[in-house]
């Protein structure tokens, strides 16, 4: 689906892009995907010196679940010294969440296509759980124990 886009980044940056096929759900749930980006961008990282490409140039880039699984992907290797480090991540409209779809970007955007609201929480859980059972829960923030939210009330919150 982002062949063309990757082409594109290709030509105009000069750089060359790979891009990552890994296993969707609902048929494959959490952590598959994850697993996919991980091993394939571990396996990139490995071979820099084969595809020609300075280490100290790489970045991982994702959009929507795809920015989700660049930030965990930049994440887990952060703490890695046997690999080079990646010099950045680019997330588009990344899903980082999951913990207050009730947040003000959440409301103001809840009405606007393409990724209603609604949506969003139904492929969340697709996603994690393979099914969307406890759908008027998330979207009510009856999933998370009051003590989580407290503890990340910090950095999910409307302040």
């Amino acid at each position: 689906s982002h062949e063309r886009i990757c082409q594109y980044i290709a030509k105009e940056s000069g750089s060359l892009v790979v891009s990552v096929g890994y296993r969707l759900a609902p048929e494959h749930k959490y952590p598959a995907a994850y697993e996919d980006c991980l091993s394939a961008t571990q396996h990139f990282l490995q071979q820099l010196q084969r595809y020609g490409v300075d280490p100290a140039r790489v970045i991982v880039c994702g959009d929507s679940a795809g920015g989700n699984l660049a930030a965990a992907v930049s994440q887990t290797l952060a703490g890695s010294s046997q690999l080079p480090r990646l010099r950045a991540q680019i997330l588009i409209y990344p899903g980082l969440q999951a913990l207050d779809f009730n947040l003000p970007s959440y409301q103001q955007n809840r009405g606007v296509p393409l990724l209603f609201r609604e949506r969003a929480v139904f492929y969340a859980l697709h996603y994690v759980q393979g099914d969307t059972s406890n759908l008027e829960e998330v979207l009510e923030g009856s999933h998370i124990p009051p003590d989580m939210r407290l503890k990340y009330r910090k950095w999910v919150s409307p302040d």
